[in-house]
């Protein structure tokens, strides 16, 4: 990076930030299905997790309900891109919906691994968030084999049938950092424990850690945007303090930021979970000019060009239109 002179106000912009290729493909989903084939089209639970994604959709008569059994019979219904457990594909056959299964597909690699090891008697221990909807899918493709780890303190709690036949598997949106800490904190207690064929935290979570931790090094404050539900968002901000920003904080939209934040700061670095739009990025970089960071670069650790097709039931649809 280039050196700042002294007098100079900048920021630092993270790239690669905001959407990832699984979350694009769940906001286009909707969007084409809307203009495929009208309003309303049904949302089970928020289609990513971002307070003005859902916002826009509903405007254009998109409808989010919280279990399948709220969409009428016959509706279209789409599955966020967080993934649903078996039960609820069920649940949407017996009421004759037309699914649209926006599930990121590195959420169904996790899905599919959970799947293998349980019809091969494996114990599962599932490194998540308790309640996270992500979560509750992967655990509904084996109930009887999976068990949560929520933080350290739920590691001493793990009662498993055969240490020999043990795996771990995580939610895709976790910190890099904390996911290795709890699965050394769990081969302590099981040294056979198995690592999964491939790394299950998401490229896209790894990808803006990196780029994050690079700007945190060099900013007094770091703003994330993103809602307060998106687990990644939130482990950005804790990236963010953890490798070297004074402060950090997680922001909606600009009008969140508080002056005071800004108060003896030279350099900010901005950010955005995978499930944020550019144009709330363009809000925040605007409302930072207006107090005199108007040197903005962009940081770009790693490149970023991934790209997932459409869900393919709304792929044959388009192609027959």
């Amino acid at each position: 990076m280039e050196p700042k002179t002294p007098t100079s106000r900048r920021v630092l912009v993270a790239k690669p930030r905001g959407y990832c290729a699984g979350v694009d493909r769940a906001v286009v989903a909707v969007e084409k299905a809307l203009e495929q084939y009208g309003a309303p089209i049904y949302v089970r639970k928020q289609i990513v997790h971002n307070t003005h994604v859902v916002k826009t959709l509903e405007a254009r008569g998109a409808i989010f309900v919280e279990e399948t059994e709220e969409v009428p019979e016959g509706e279209i219904v789409v599955f966020s891109a967080h993934g649903v457990s078996p039960a609820v594909h069920e649940e949407a056959r017996n009421r004759q919906l037309r699914t649209i299964d926006a599930t990121c597909p590195l959420v169904t690699k996790v899905h599919n691994e959970a799947k293998r090891f349980a019809g091969q008697d494996y114990d599962i221990l599932l490194i998540g968030h308790e309640g996270h909807e992500e979560v509750e899918g992967t655990a509904g493709e084996a109930p009887e084999h999976i068990q949560l780890v929520d933080g350290l303190d739920s590691v001493d709690r793990i009662q498993v049938k055969d240490p020999s036949r043990l795996v771990w598997l995580s939610q895709t949106t976790l910190s890099v950092d904390e996911t290795v800490e709890t699965v050394n904190r769990l081969k302590e207690r099981f040294p056979t424990l198995l690592d999964p064929p491939s790394d299950d935290i998401c490229y896209a979570t790894q990808n803006r850690q990196v780029a994050v931790k690079e700007i945190a090094a060099e900013s007094q404050l770091v703003i994330v945007v993103g809602s307060e539900n998106s687990s990644n968002s939130k482990r950005l901000v804790e990236v963010a303090k953890d490798y070297g920003a004074d402060a950090s904080y997680l922001v909606d939209y600009a009008a969140d930021i508080r002056d005071e934040w800004l108060e003896g700061v030279d350099t900010v670095g901005v950010t955005s979970g995978a499930s944020v739009p550019e144009e709330l990025v363009e809000e925040v970089l605007v409302r930072l000019a207006k107090h005199g960071f108007d040197d903005v670069r962009e940081v770009q650790p790693v490149d970023e060009r991934v790209r997932f097709a459409l869900p393919h039931e709304l792929r044959k649809d388009l192609r027959a239109s």
